[in-house]
């Protein structure tokens, strides 16, 4: 049997906590009587810096059920940092681990699958989303969207997969290897190389509460896994620059012509165009390199990711 690690990272998350550990307890009971994981397997609860009680309901859980675990960090430091401080935190306490929002909206029943397939010899298991009916049409869009650019980008990451997945001890000690600040767990897991696998997930409403991930939030998480994880930004940049050029030789070639042919209009309406256009292009270049460098000055510092405050055992 293997000792199963669930890590949840939570953000002001107090009104579905209790819901959710009622499910986990009626889940861990279950896989237990059936011998699918050990009776010491646990739930670790990630709170990160949350600015409601929901540190203090994770210490009720932890006194009301034998399962729970609890770890609090000691300011938000955002939902990719968090799993990790918990996947780092439980990795020497299990044999394999699954991450799992706290709201539990991802299909439990894909946990037991996931045991099989570890059991099968696999040491990844990704939740694939096979439907998206419990998201708002934005989310779902934006979603796509989202996939779909990272994959134009040349981000090597399963298509609907968020961040419901199995990984074994060794997988979580391989990535404990990667010293990298800019976090995007959905790129940096298929990396690692181990045998990897994929079941369904089916999404259910939120019973309480709301998602704490926003659009603005998604948009940024796109733009670490692409800035991550691929250089291709810089290439358009550049492809955009040669396109420019020749554009500018096609009207100055016009330009001359007109001037010979005594057909050129003196205005300046086009030229503010072109410049406040030009102008865009350029600042538009400037941020994407930006971005780059941003990235590397935020990765020569090797500032820790996270500290931890208290650790209920």
């Amino acid at each position: 049997m293997i000792r199963l690690a669930l890590v949840l990272p939570c953000y002001n998350e107090e009104e579905i906590l209790h819901l959710s550990a009622k499910k986990l307890d009626t889940l861990f009971k279950d896989l237990m009587e059936r011998k699918k994981i050990s009776t010491d397997s646990f739930a670790l609860f990630v709170n990160d810096g949350s600015k409601d009680a929901t540190w203090d309901i994770i210490a009720q859980l932890h006194d009301e059920y034998p399962f729970v675990k609890g770890l609090n960090l000691a300011h938000n430091v955002g939902h990719q940092s968090a799993i990790f401080a918990g996947m780092m935190k439980a990795k020497d306490m299990c044999d394999g681990l699954i991450t799992i929002d706290a709201d539990l909206q991802d299909d439990l029943m894909c946990i037991e699958q996931m045991v099989d397939a570890y059991a099968q010899g696999y040491d990844v298991v990704y939740g694939v989303k096979s439907e998206r009916k419990a998201d708002s049409w934005m989310k779902r869009m934006s979603a796509q969207m989202f996939y779909k650019l990272q994959k134009k980008m040349g981000v090597d990451m399963v298509y609907n997969h968020a961040d419901f997945r199995f990984i074994s001890k060794r997988v979580a000690e391989a990535l404990s290897r990667y010293p990298e600040r800019n976090l995007y767990l959905r790129g940096l897991i298929p990396q690692i190389g181990f045998s990897s696998t994929t079941v369904e997930d089916k999404l259910s409403e939120r019973e309480a509460g709301k998602s704490k991930y926003t659009l603005s939030k998604m948009l940024n998480l796109a733009l670490d896994g692409i800035t991550s994880f691929s250089s291709k930004p810089l290439y358009y940049v550049v492809n955009t620059g040669v396109t420019f050029i020749l554009i500018s030789i096609i009207i100055a070639i016009y330009v001359f012509i007109s001037l010979i042919n005594g057909n050129a209009v003196h205005g300046w309406a086009s030229l503010i165009l072109s410049i406040w256009f030009v102008g865009g292009v350029v600042l538009i270049a400037l941020g994407c390199v930006g971005a780059y460098v941003g990235k590397i000055y935020q990765e020569v510092k090797r500032r820790p990711l996270y500290n931890e405050k208290d650790f209920l055992d």
